[in-house]
């Protein structure tokens, strides 16, 4: 754990490197669980203002042994920051993939896939390529894709599977520069004839559909139905994006399964790497998502160090004053509690059709009046401020609800599943995609989609998994915000070992008990 930028998943890398190590074995699996964090982070990683390589999801590795030998992988991953695909704010990047992919593929390949010159994407829109592609990071960019494509190889994706994966990621792109306007005959919207171009590049036929999906909202008048059909463009990018995502991890999983029989005890370790901290300038629903996750890291810290420490001396009557620490559970009570929490009133709003993002701001502010935690919003912007255990952080709330609901229209969805390219077809349909045999994940209709809330508690449900484990903490300190090496700003570090509890947890250390040996240890000694 620790803020945005700080090393975690530099960490994760290393620690997965060591544990292989550890195994002293050579296998191909041990080589495949190691190439999964690269693939990963390209698909998953994006810069930000705080770190060049900042992952945009939580993921959670376990490992699964037989003695001492590594028999097995699985991978869980956490709300992928999908919005990142269709809008960057000033000084941050899409993800990683798409730049790997424009400095590594043919041109051969390029005219392929429909892919032009970068700078024409409005998914690049205000960050041209041509400003951040110097030689040099074109250069490592094209190392890094090679990279990529030798994981997907290592790992067993097959041939097809990544042509079709790059045809989607291009379509992406192209989709994003669809425009619309409007019909004078009958008043609807229509694809401009300027970027039906795009639209074919996009191989996608969704002109009528979109028209259809998203009629003039009555309770929304100020609102054009051309910027509805652009929410209703964009969240098809996102949904294609996500799925994707959700497809390699499924596929690692496949891969990377144990071969044992049923019988046979594994025994497990896992890591946990998650976005760190975020406070931005401007903080969105997707800040208040990975903030909401750090607190529940940080209350499973207290409960571990401080709690059950404490307690065990109480309970052997050992002589010790009782060192107090910020207990962020009221915290997570605002968050998470039921029906009046945060997330819950969040969902509650996002079934109503005619609420707003104002609504559920008003709901908040009746809900939470008077509560140490929470501030209304007291500038113009539509927000809020949620004092968090590192500190306060203000919120916009544009966008919530239509983040949380984060869903796709029927009509949308059936394009998706009769799409003639066999992998965005099994993307939306719950199908397994084994190229020359079919498998199926689950027999029936299109999973129902959850919203983002609802999958936030996906989250707690791994937290208390963890509760009964033994665990190991790895507290990553962030030297500097200016991303740079070798230098070492006190005050920042200070602030973070004062918020995260560490100072306390030294002196549970020093005044505590901290070598345990067994009796039988105990004993030879």
């Amino acid at each position: 754990s620790g803020e945005s930028g700080a090393g975690k998943t530099e960490s994760t890398k290393l620690l997965l490197q060591h544990i292989m190590n550890l195994c002293k074995g050579n296998s191909q699996l041990e080589q495949q669980i190691l190439q999964v964090n690269p693939l990963l982070e390209a698909f998953g990683n994006a810069q930000t203002v705080m770190n060049d390589n900042s992952s945009r999801f939580g993921k959670y590795i376990q490992l699964r042994f037989q003695k001492n030998t590594v028999r097995g992988a699985k991978l869980s991953e956490y709300l992928l920051e999908k919005s990142r695909v269709v809008q960057q704010d000033t000084g941050e990047r899409n993800f990683h993939i798409f730049y790997y992919m424009f400095a590594g593929l043919s041109l051969e390949e390029k005219e392929m896939y429909g892919l032009l010159d970068p700078s024409l994407y409005r998914y690049f829109k205000g960050r041209p390529y041509g400003r951040f592609g110097t030689q040099d990071v074109a250069q490592r960019w094209k190392h890094k894709y090679q990279e990529v494509c030798n994981a997907l190889d290592m790992v067993g994706f097959q041939e097809q599977e990544q042509v079709d994966m790059q045809a989607i990621l291009a379509g992406v792109l192209s989709l994003g520069n669809v425009t619309f306007e409007p019909e004078e005959s009958n008043g609807s919207v229509k694809v401009s004839e300027a970027s039906r171009g795009w639209l074919k590049a996009a191989a996608v036929d969704v002109s009528r559909q979109l028209v259809c999906c998203v009629p003039c909202s009555p309770w929304s008048p100020s609102v054009s139905c051309c910027s509805l059909c652009a929410d209703a463009r964009d969240s098809i990018a996102k949904v294609a994006y996500g799925r994707v995502f959700g497809w390699i991890v499924c596929k690692i999983n496949e891969l990377l399964a144990e071969n044992v029989d049923s019988e046979v005890e594994l025994s497990e370790i896992g890591i946990l790497d998650i976005f760190g901290f975020e406070n931005f300038a401007v903080n969105r629903f997707e800040q208040l998502c990975i903030n909401l996750a750090n607190e529940q890291l940080q209350h499973f810290f207290n409960h571990h160090i401080f709690q059950l420490e404490q307690a065990a001396y109480k309970e052997e009557e050992l002589p010790w004053e009782t060192i107090t620490f910020n207990n962020n559970q009221s915290i997570l009570n605002l968050l998470l509690a039921k029906p009046l929490g945060l997330l819950s009133l969040l969902d509650e709003q996002s079934a109503f059709p005619q609420a707003t993002d104002k609504t559920f701001v008003d709901k908040l502010n009746s809900s939470f009046k008077g509560n140490l935690h929470f501030q209304p919003g007291r500038s113009r912007v539509l927000g809020f401020s949620i004092i968090h255990y590192a500190g306060k952080v203000q919120y916009t709330a544009g966008g919530f609800l239509e983040k949380n609901r984060d869903t796709l229209p029927a009509n949308v969805l059936g394009l998706f599943i009769n799409s003639i390219t066999p992998l965005l077809s099994v993307l939306f349909t719950g199908k397994s995609l084994c190229y020359g045999r079919a498998s199926y994940m689950n027999q029936g209709p299109p999973r129902q989609e959850l919203s983002v809330g609802m999958r936030l508690h996906s989250l707690m449900v791994l937290m208390e998994r963890m509760y009964s484990a033994n665990p190991h903490f790895v507290r990553c300190i962030k030297p500097n915000n200016q991303k740079e090496p070798g230098v070492v700003d006190s005050q920042m570090v200070l602030l973070q070992l004062r918020y995260n509890g560490l100072l306390e947890t030294i002196r549970i250390r020093r005044d505590g008990f901290s070598w345990r040996p067994s009796f039988e240890e105990f004993a030879e000694r």
